[in-house]
This record gives structure tokens, C-alpha cells and sequence, in this order.
């Protein structure tokens, strides 16, 4: 029996569509979009406005002939983690309430351990590494660290019809139906509510700021928790908290707008006090973070609205001219500009400058240049701006007509090219300190900048843009015109009689490869009924294609299956054959083994070139390691350290991550487990646990052993015992494990509390009793050879090991405020400020000591170090070194090539920097690569470096590998090379 129903968008447009009482719903839905000509990512509801379950059929769903359905269809909504550093993500909302992360694993990029719950999601909230999102039954799901808020366990029970979730840097906070609520997270920055908890009653709206929260009730009262020092406490203010309005939240201040206009602020004292007697007649606070506004007092009047920089503000006024105040360098000084201001409709800021639109679409920009101060180089492109988005160091600006410009700093965004064809139809930017991601008018996603923080979104691509077309003749003259053409010639190709294409569906997902460069191109996997078929159409704007059907029989097997579908598409060899469940083949099996029937729909994963490199680094001996893209392993250098893989070989697939010690390797397969071999001594064997290596999430390795953490956040050692490979005498306390770093004998852990774990050689940092009261709210951790160093979440640091290897920082503690970043050599340690400026530690030879270049370490992008020195990108392209000459310290004779350079690798006594154009530029030692002019000509479009202790491999464009240094250690990768080359 077939019924009728009617289905409607919002818009008003309506379709009526016929099945089978015994069709799934979700069939129904797919044959709705089909009709009304609208992307995949919707939900159906029934009348009474529920979401209808596609998995059930429609007479399971209780419809019924003349049902009026509606087919919501939502926008992609994008929510991004920043944690003050590169260590960012992504998570976005799809319209069919599923949810993809991708960016920093660490930082909440990766969802795959909560995937099955992240269904019918209504809203998504960010701390600073972790995500929650509301489901539609009010129940909450969390993802990544603990101490950032990615564990609810301990709350589960109390989400229940959970309404608005807001979030502060490292935790949660919940509204609940009933008003009450329900916090997780770390304590220090408002994960623990317990001191207010009776006071949580009757809760309209949260507010947080990097620490803290404020809670407005019904009556108008507000309840703080959290840091004091970043509003937490709120005692000060309490009388004057009365009919609250609405409050916003800077970093580290709250500010309440009172119902008679006026306004009350509390937290740090110098984010807020100097404007608290303007606060007068408040309609609206768009940013509230205030500095000394006293050089512009005069002129702070009829405010419309404020941003802010890290150390400057800038003021709309209602005339629409812009005031501006505080430090100049980073757009606290406009007067350069200050003619060119007038009209301002909006402000948009980066860590250090500002740019604003003005009402006739154009902008004009002031501030530092590292920042995006300067807009000269795209300032004809900056016509009928709509909007502009700010990551920390650069601008997007979407035109009127949907296309974007970016300028700034490239690797924080600034440099949109290899993604500029797909940037059309741009409706809405979000960025992360790092990168940017834009969504299009079709709900696909489009990201660009720093790769690991988001800025590659290639691994979930196929996700955040689907398109799925039931192709039924009738309806063909609704299809968009493009859509239309494509249909008729992919079934013309495909030559199929005229009663099988009006039932045949396509079922795939649309990937932009913009880097094939040939226009609009896509690659489709789809079926054809009664055969299982895998083919490929690509189409782009001058109609080209390639299809192939392939039949195939019950016994032949899996691989040779794909060796088939690969050479009739002419595709590269390196690929996967997945299932419908995206479950990569084993192709070792038959298609009946493997369970494959006629009308599954396989996808052929073709992977882009790609090789990563990994190096085991003896004293004098080097191996190399290179993960290919399609999950194998190849191998070369000093056999006994690794160098030979051969024994292994037949384990080493859908391999994931390697990591090397001195002498071995450790690899991680899809499935969880690991597979290690060279040097046993050095955890080359890792027998002894290896039916406690499951379900592992990354590998870290000493000199001599490896400590693998697994998903329940226990860890597992092996290898030398001195060097860290036992643990059993820390094994209680390694519980919820978020990180490892290793120096050479020691290995410690950071926990989900933020508190770390040691253990390996007390000599070499492996005993961290002397500072343990100290190590609280630990983020990040470095090693040199024989100490540690962590930073803290408020910026500073604590080491501690051997005070010969940087182990003690007392000579520095002071300087040391506001760290972000920390880097190693053997014998010192170097720590990026917020400012951009450095302060160092440790052996004074081995570059402890930077006070000859400190004048030149100004904006400091990333560091790279040696054995025994360091080497500085700055943020004008240009290369500062220091330490000891003799291991890359002194660059002087190829100062005048350094320019443009977006990244640099260390052997053990020597650089490469890889300069804008792909060309290196190399430095130091040359019987440690310093010296590449015998393989000069050959680097070229260089992608990627890689170095063992005396060598160096680089990765060019076409996936090939050039390698130099000394021959007796890695860098003769010639009997390699043709498996190296991954596109033949």
C-alpha cells in the first residue's frame, strides 16, 4: 500500500511525495529534498512538530495519507576552541543535528569517542579545548580534556532538560529547565559551583569571562563563582547588583547593565575602573574590556560601540567616528588614519590591530603590521564589505557578492590562496586564534590557515558537504540546471536503459579537491542496482568526466577489487575501499568475507599525496620512518635501529601515528593497537605488553622507551626500565592521562586535573617531588635532555631535573609571565612570550643565554632548535639564531636568503628553513645536513622536513622525498625512492 503526504519548507514551498507504507523514513526524506531542491542536512517532522526517526518505516511512524510534513532545513553552525596558542578546533553543527570536529585532538578536534551520541544536536558551546553540545531531549554530550570540560561524567546524572550551556577557558556551566545549575570542569575557572550552589535558583542567563561566571536571576540579582581575580567574586558590587538587565564579560571583568541605564563592573580592577563614571545611560555593550581611557575621556560620549585588541580599544561613536585608546602598537593610536574614520559602521579586532568598515563597503585598517594593521597590499579588493572575521593575527572580509579577502599573518589565515576558487557564496566566517572556516550558501565548509588548529578540514570534508539526489524522471525539470546536466550525461556514460535510471540513486558525498586545479571538480561514489560497482565522475565547469562501472564476483578478493576500480578510473594508487559504515576493507578478504552485497554503496578513499616522516635518532646511527597515505609504512637507515621493517611489514597497515626513540619505532594502526620494531634494548619489542596495547590514543617516546596512552587515559610503558619504559611505580596515579612528554630518561604526565605525574631517571627529571605543590592547572609541558619545563594556566612556569639542562629558571622566574609557548635544545629552554618577545634558560653555550640577539627577538613566530641551538622565525619572514655555532647558532653567512621563511627543522647540529617559494636555505654543521648544495636543484616545492640527528628529508609537492647529510645515517633514501613516490 502507498500513501500520499504533503511536505513543507519554511519557506513556504511544498511538495507531495508518494511511497510505500513499508519505505523508511528516511527515504521519505531523501525523496522531499530531491523534489524541493535542498541540501541533505535537514530533519522531517511529523505534525505535532517531532523530529521523525529515519531508521523507522512510515507505518512505524504512524503516518498517514494527507499528513502535512515539515522539512527543516538548517545552516552548518560552526563553534571553535582557542587555547591561546596554536592548539585549536573546530566542531561544527550540521542541519541534520549530527556533529564534525577536526582540528587539535587534544582540544576537542576529535569527537570519533562520543560520535554514536552526537545526534539530533540543538547547540554547541566551546571552552577553551573542549566542546558540549545540547541534544534535543535536553541531555548534554561533552568531548575532549577534562580539565578543560570535556568530562561530564561525574555531573551526567543532573543534565537533565538542560536549556543554555556557557562555557569560561576550562569549564562549563549549564541552565537547567527549572532554573537551577549544574557546573563541570576545572574548578579554578567555575567548574566547581558548590560555595553558591543554594543561591542557583531561578537562573535566566550566564555570562562567563576566562575564569569566572555570572548568573542573572529572575529578580534581577546576579550570583559570581570562579577566580576572584577574573570576576568571580563579585562582594564588592553585590548592593549595587539590583535589576540587572544583561552582563558581558571581558577576559578577565564582568560588566551589568542596571534597569535604569547605568552600569556596574567587577573583576580585575584595571580591566574596568577607569570608565566605570561614563557608564551612564547604557543601551547596549557590544565588547566590554577597559583599560586607562584617560586620554580619551573627553571624547567618550554617546558610545555606540567597543572592541578591543590585547592592549588597545577602539570606540564607534554616534557619529560614526572612532576614538581610540592605550597601547599604540597594538591600535591604541589611530591618528594616521584618524581622516579616513569616518562613516564606521562596525570594528573588528585582532591581538594587535583594528580594522573597520565604513558605511559606502570600504575598510580601513591601523595597528601592528604582524597583526593586519596594513591592508595596502588587497586594499583595491576591499569593496562592498559585508562583515570582516579576526583570528589573532589576521582579517576576512566577506563582499557583497560572497567572495572573501584575507590579509595578515598567512599562518594565522592571512593568506586565503589555495582555497580562493572554492570561496563563493561565503555567508558567515568563524576563526580560531589560527585559522578561519567559511560557510558557503550550500552548507559546505571551507577552512584555511594553521593545518593542525583546524586549518585542514580535509579528513571530515566529505561530511560538511553532502549531496544526495533521487533521480526519478518526472522530477528531473526541478532539479537545478546544473544538477539536471549532470544527472543526463552521468547516465548516458554509464549507458543504462530507461527503466533502470528512473529508480537508480546516487547516494555520495560531494569533495572539493581544489588543489587538482581544474575548475569545479568532484568526485562522486555511488551504485548501480543489481551489482555491487564502485566509479568515479569527475565533472567541472568544461564538462570533462571519467566513469567506470566494474562488475565483480563473490570470490575475488578486496584488493584486487580496488587494483581494478583504481586503474579504470586512472586514480593514484594509494587508497582505501570503504564500507557504507566508512569501515576501511580489509583487502586480504574476498567480497563475501568481507560481507559486501548487491546495492552496498563503497566509497574509494582516494588519498591526496602525503608522506609523514618520523626519525629515530641513535648517537651515530639515524632511521627513518615514512607513513604513506594509505596507512602503510616504509623504512631505511641503520638496520639494527630501526632502519628494517621487514619483520613487521605484514602489521604495518591503516597505521595512524609513529613515533621513534634512539633505536625503534612505535606505530599506532586505525584499530588502536601498535606494532614496534629495531632496537629491543630501546623499545623496538614490545611483547611484554602487548595485550595491554588497545584502543591506544597516542605514543610518546624517551631516548630508550615509549609510553602509549589509551582511551580510558590509563598509560602503558615499555623499553628500557632507567629510561621510563617501567611506570610501575606511578602506575595508580596514571589515571585520565591527557598528555606525555618525554626528555631522554624520563617521561611525565599531564592528568585531567591539570596535576602531573613523573617517573624514569631522577636525574634526568623523572622525580618531580621538589616542585609537585607547585604543578596545578598544568597546560602544556617541554623537555630538554634532562629536565622539564611546564606552563601553567596562568602563564607561568615551573621546571624542574637536572639544573645543568634548564632544570632550574630562578635567574628568569620573573621575566617568565604570560608564556605561550616553550621549546628545548639538549642543554636549555627558550619560552615565547604573548608579546612576542623571548626570555631563555639553561647551559649559556647551548643557547641559554640570547642576550647578544635580544634586541632583535621581537615578535617571535616559532622557534626550532638543535642540539645546542636555537633558531627564530619572526613575523616579518626573517631568522634570528643564537647558542653554538658549531650546531646551526650562528646563520650569518646565509642571512641575506633568509626571508619569506615559513618553516624551519633541526638536525642535531644543523637547519633547513623552507622559504615561501619552497625552496631550503641551510645552516650549521655539514656533516649534520647543514651543507644541501649537492641536492640544491631538487628542492623545490618543498612541503615538508624531516630530521634525524645527521640528516635531513624533505617532502616535496609531488610526494617524492630529496634527502641529505650523512650517508651512513638515513639520508640515502634511494633504495626507497620508488615507493616514496605515491602518486605513480
Amino acid at each position: 500500500m502507498s500513501i500520499s503526504v504533503d511536505v513543507h519548507l519554511l519557506s513556504g514551498k511544498c511538495a507531495s511525495v508518494e511511497l510505500e507504507a513499508d519505505a523508511s523514513v528516511e527515504s521519505l526524506k531523501r525523496r522531499a529534498q530531491s523534489a524541493l531542491v535542498v541540501p541533505s542536512r535537514g530533519r522531517l517532522l511529523n505534525s505535532s512538530g517531532e523530529v521523525l526517526d529515519g531508521a523507522q518505516s512510515v507505518t512505524e511512524a504512524k503516518l498517514m495519507s494527507g499528513d502535512v510534513l515539515t522539512l527543516h532545513v538548517n545552516k552548518v553552525q560552526l563553534k571553535a576552541t582557542m587555547q591561546g596558542h596554536v592548539f585549536s578546533a573546530f566542531t561544527a553543527l550540521l542541519g541534520d543535528g549530527s556533529v564534525v570536529s577536526w582540528g587539535f585532538g587534544e582540544s576537542g578536534g576529535d569527537s570519533s569517542a562520543v560520535q554514536d551520541q552526537l545526534r539530533d544536536v540543538q547547540q554547541i558551546q566551546a571552552s577553551g579545548g573542549a566542546f558540549a553540545a545540547i541534544r534535543s531531549d535536553g541531555s548534554v554530550v561533552t568531548s575532549g580534556p577534562g580539565y578543560c570540560g570535556g568530562d561530564s561524567s561525574a555531573v551526567q546524572e543532573q543534565l537533565r532538560d538542560v536549556q543554555q550551556i556557557q562555557a569560561s577557558h576550562g569549564a562549563f556551566a549549564a541552565i537547567l529547565f527549572d532554573g537551577s545549575v549544574v557546573t563541570w570542569g576545572h574548578a579554578d575557572t567555575g567548574g566547581d559551583s558548590s560555595a553558591v550552589q543554594e543561591q542557583l535558583r531561578d537562573v535566566q542567563q550566564i555570562q562567563a569571562s576566562g575564569r569566572a561566571f555570572a548568573a542573572i536571576r529572575s529578580d534581577g540579582s546576579v550570583v559570581t563563582w570562579g577566580d576572584p581575580d577574573f570576576g568571580g567574586d563579585s562582594s564588592v558590587v553585590q548592593d549595587k547588583l539590583r535589576d540587572v538587565q544583561q552582563i558581558q564579560a571581558s577576559i578577565r571583568a564582568f560588566a551589568a547593565i542596571l534597569g535604569d541605564g547605568s552600569g556596574v563592573t567587577w573583576g580585575d580592577v584595571s580591566w574596568s575602573s577607569s570608565v566605570h563614571e561614563q557608564l551612564r545611560d547604557v543601551q547596549q555593550i557590544q565588547v566590554v574590556t577597559w583599560g586607562d581611557s584617560f586620554s580619551a575621556q573627553d571624547q567618550m560620549r554617546d558610545v555606540q560601540q567597543v572592541q578591543a585588541s590585547q592592549k588597545a580599544f577602539a570606540a564607534i561613536l554616534g557619529d560614526g567616528s572612532v576614538v581610540t585608546w592605550g597601547n599604540g602598537l597594538f591600535g591604541g593610536d589611530s591618528s594616521t588614519v584618524q581622516e579616513q574614520l569616518r562613516d564606521v559602521q562596525q570594528i573588528q579586532a585582532s591581538l594587535g590591530a583594528f580594522a573597520a568598515i565604513l558605511v559606502d563597503g570600504s575598510v580601513v585598517t591601523w595597528g601592528a603590521t604582524f597583526s593586519g594593521g596594513d591592508s595596502s597590499a588587497v586594499h583595491d579588493q576591499l569593496k562592498n564589505v559585508q562583515q570582516i572575521q579576526a583570528s589573532e593575527r589576521a582579517f576576512a572580509a566577506i563582499l557583497g557578492d560572497g567572495s572573501v579577502v584575507t590579509w595578515g599573518d598567512p599562518d594565522h589565515g592571512g593568506d586565503s590562496r589555495a582555497v580562493r576558487d572554492r570561496l563563493r557564496d561565503v555567508q558567515q566566517i568563524q576563526a580560531s586564534d589560527y585559522v578561519f572556516a567559511a560557510i558557503l550558501g550550500d552548507g559546505s565548509v571551507v577552512t584555511w590557515g594553521y593545518a593542525a588548529s583546524g586549518g585542514d578540514s580535509s579528513a571530515v570534508q566529505d561530511q560538511l558537504c553532502e549531496l544526495v539526489v533521487g533521480i526519478i524522471k518526472p522530477r528531473l525539470e526541478e532539479l537545478a540546471k546544473m544538477d539536471a546536466l549532470w544527472i543526463l550525461d552521468t547516465l548516458e556514460s554509464l549507458e543504462v536503459d530507461d527503466t533502470t535510471w528512473q529508480t537508480w540513486q546516487v547516494v555520495g558525498s560531494l569533495i572539493a579537491h581544489s588543489d587538482q586545479g581544474i575548475g569545479k571538480l568532484a568526485e562522486i561514489n555511488g551504485i548501480a542496482i543489481g551489482q555491487v560497482r564502485v566509479y568515479q565522475n569527475w565533472y567541472s565547469s568544461s564538462s570533462s568526466q571519467r566513469v567506470a562501472s566494474i562488475a565483480v564476483e563473490a570470490d575475488e578478493s578486496v584488493e584486487s577489487f580496488k587494483h581494478r576500480a583504481q586503474r579504470a578510473l586512472v586514480v593514484p594508487k594509494r587508497a582505501r575501499l570503504l564500507k557504507p559504515s566508512g569501515e576501511v576493507l580489509d583487502g586480504a578478504q574476498t567480497i563475501a568475507e568481507a560481507k559486501l552485497m548487491s546495492g552496498d554503496v563503497l566509497t574509494l578513499h582516494v588519498h591526496p599525496v602525503q608522506v609523514q616522516l618520523k626519525a629515530a635518532n641513535g648517537l651515530d646511527f639515524s632511521a627513518f620512518a615514512a607513513l604513506l597515505g594509505d596507512g602503510s609504512v616504509v623504512t631505511w637507515g641503520d638496520f639494527g635501529y630501526g632502519g628494517d621493517s621487514s619483520a613487521v611489514q605484514h602489521q604495518l597497515k591503516n597505521v595512524q601515528q609513529i613515533q621513534g626513540s634512539v633505536g625503534a619505532f612505535a606505530a599506532i594502526r586505525g584499530d588502536g593497537s601498535v606494532v614496534t620494531w629495531g632496537n629491543a634494548d630501546q623499545g623496538g619489542d614490545s611483547s611484554a605488553v602487548q595485550d595491554q596495547l588497545r584502543d591506544v590514543q597516542q605514543i610518546q617516546a624517551s631516548g630508550q622507551a615509549f609510553a602509549a596512552i589509551l582511551s580510558d587515559g590509563s598509560v602503558v610503558t615499555w623499553g628500557h626500565a632507567k629510561s621510563g619504559g617501567d611506570s610501575s611505580a606511578v602506575q595508580e596515579q596514571l589515571r585520565d592521562v591527557q598528555q606525555i612528554q618525554a626528555a631522554y630518561g624520563a617521561f611525565a604526565a599531564i592528568l585531567g586535573d591539570g596535576s602531573v605525574v613523573t617517573w624514569g631517571s631522577a636525574y634526568g627529571g623523572g622525580d618531580s617531588s621538589a616542585v609537585q605543590e607547585q604543578l596545578n592547572d598544568v597546560q602544556q609541558i617541554q623537555a630538554s635532555c634532562r629536565a622539564f619545563a611546564a606552563i601553567l594556566g596562568d602563564g607561568s612556569v615551573v621546571t624542574w631535573g637536572h639544573a645543568g639542562f634548564g632544570g632550574d629558571s630562578s635567574m628568569v622566574q620573573d621575566q617568565l609571565r604570560d608564556v605561550q609557548q616553550i621549546q628545548a635544545s639538549d642543554n636549555a629552554f627558550a619560552a615565547i612570550l604573548r608579546d612576542g618577545f623571548v626570555v631563555t634558560w639553561g647551559a649559556a653555550d647551548c643557547g641559554g643565554d640570547s642576550t647578544a640577539v635580544q634586541e632583535q627577538l621581537r615578535d617571535v613566530q616559532q622557534i626550532q632548535v638543535s642540539q645546542g641551538a636555537f633558531s627564530a622565525i619572526l613575523g616579518d619572514g626573517s631568522v634570528v639564531t643564537w647558542g653554538h655555532a658549531g650546531y646551526g647558532g650562528d646563520s650569518r653567512e646565509v642571512q641575506h636568503q633568509l626571508r619569506d621563511v615559513q618553516q624551519i627543522q633541526a638536525s642535531y647540529g644543523a637547519f633547513a628553513a623552507i622559504l615561501g617559494d619552497g625552496s631550503v636555505v641551510t645552516w650549521g654543521n655539514a656533516g649534520f645536513g647543514g651543507d644541501s648544495s649537492a641536492v640544491q636543484d631538487q628542492l623545490r616545492d618543498v612541503q615538508l622536513i624531516q630530521a634525524p640527528r645527521f640528516a635531513f628529508g624533505a617532502i616535496l609537492g609531488d610526494g617524492s622525498v630529496v634527502t641529505w647529510g650523512d650517508p651512513d645515517c638515513g639520508c640515502d633514501s634511494s633504495a626507497v625512492q620508488y615507493q616514496l613516490r605515491v602518486a605513480a
